[in-house]
């Protein structure tokens, strides 16, 4: 299994300058790999296969006597040679670092055109702006550049970092990727570790091994016990302190520098919002798999229940469509992490060996856990009455008590 280590890098003023100048010059050189392939497909516009949705535009341009091929990644790094000759500046940069460059390329265009594992494609790749393009890779990292807290990084030479932890017994490190973040500079350490299987273990479930969670806003998640985590909201409670950092930015008296700062703050605060969130994740992980063996979740489509709102006509006229409340939902949405959660819960399963079960969470919310009768409830009921069975408890425990019982096999919502 991978797994990834990240720490601080404490570089010096002539390093810092170093690694700006690399990000600057490989942003530089992805903006015309990219280029060249737009260029491409305005050149060759019959030969393209565009995804459904984009169509061609009427006015095309006249092709050219001779169609050159379609650039793709071993095109584009035989190109690095001749861009060294013509900009020696270039140089300066490791020749696979450069070459990470060319497969980012590649990588954003097969997750455009094909999508990615899963089968999901992305959006049209788009130009990196300065702030866009802050990491580069070192595809081929070696466990001999580690000397005790300093790292030497070929053509960077040794930089400090904080090692707080150490890899496990056993880890090959794989790559190394040095990262700008709002507070300072850091390298991820991707590692192999042969002590955690990449296949998911061969478990049974039973009542004893096993437990179900109902994730949600108003609790992360309820299990079917009992057992409740309330959200934390740490982006509710920075808000006013954000809130304070933007009027400050809006104020139009203030310079190009002071706004600089103003910004940076706004950054670093996000920052430790998301790493507050992520640890607190982390945590809450780690209990649930060493509470069970098996554990049932729902198999929630996040960004489905993120979608706005549709626009609502009547008369020819746009009427209110409920998006007001609906946006202030879907900040509850993004301050809770539900999406987060159930990835790291995965992540931390396969790590303990624990299984995950995904459950399809339909009606699990309308139906009684003990008649299996449908009990319709509104977002606004949180409590279940049911009027078959006098069962009498929060809908949230129902909802992780009915799927444990699908989970196992017990009961079934395919007809219900």
């Amino acid at each position: 299994m991978k797994q990834a280590y990240q720490y601080k890098l404490l570089p010096n003023t002539e390093q810092k300058k170093q690694i700006d100048r690399w990000l600057e010059l490989l942003r530089h050189q992805y903006n015309y790999l990219l280029g060249d392939r737009f260029a491409w497909w305005q050149e060759n516009r019959n030969d393209v296969v565009l995804p459904q949705g984009e169509f061609c535009q009427i006015a095309c341009t006249l092709l050219p006597t001779e169609l050159r091929n379609n650039p793709d990644y071993y095109s584009q790094s035989a190109s690095l040679p001749a861009l060294k000759q013509e900009r020696p500046w270039y140089k300066e940069i490791y020749s696979q670092v450069l070459q990470d460059a060319v497969k980012r390329v590649q990588l954003a265009f097969e997750r455009f055109l094909k999508g990615d594992y899963k089968g999901k494609r992305s959006g049209k790749p788009r130009f990196k702006n300065k702030n866009r393009y802050r990491t580069f890779t070192y595809p081929q990292a070696k466990d001999n550049w580690i000397h005790g807290n300093k790292i030497k990084f070929p053509k960077l030479g040794l930089i400090k970092f904080i090692q707080h932890r150490c890899f496990n017994d056993g880890c090959a490190l794989k790559t190394a990727s040095i990262t700008k973040k709002a507070d300072g500079y850091y390298v991820t350490f991707v590692v192999e570790d042969n002590s955690i299987p990449d296949f998911e273990p061969d478990l049974t479930a039973t009542k004893d091994n096993s437990i179900a969670i109902d994730c949600g806003l108003e609790k992360l998640y309820v299990d079917d016990k009992g057992a409740r985590v309330l959200p934390q909201k740490f982006f509710r409670k920075a808000e006013e302190k954000l809130a304070k950092l933007q009027r400050k930015l809006a104020e139009e008296k203030r310079g190009k520098k002071a706004k600089r700062l103003i910004r940076q703050k706004i950054a670093v605060v996000h920052q430790k919002i998301a790493r507050q969130r992520r640890q607190w994740h982390f945590e809450e992980a780690k209990k649930l798999c060493l509470k069970a063996d098996v554990i049932f979740v729902e198999d929630l489509q996040i960004a489905n229940l993120r979608r706005k709102n549709k626009p609502k006509k009547e008369d020819g006229k746009f009427v209110a469509n409920g998006q007001s409340a609906k946006s202030g939902l879907n900040k509850s949405f993004s301050d809770c992490g539900i999406a987060q959660f159930l990835e790291i819960l995965q992540h931390q399963a396969q790590k303990f060996g624990n299984k995950i079960v995904k459950i399809n969470p339909r009606k699990t919310s309308q139906v009684c856990y003990n008649c299996l009768n449908s009990v319709p409830k509104t977002l606004c009921d949180r409590w279940h009455n049911c009027p078959h069975c006098q069962v009498s408890l929060d809908r949230d425990e129902c909802s992780a008590k009915l799927i444990k019982k699908v989970g196992l096999g017990i009961a079934s919502l395919k007809n219900a």
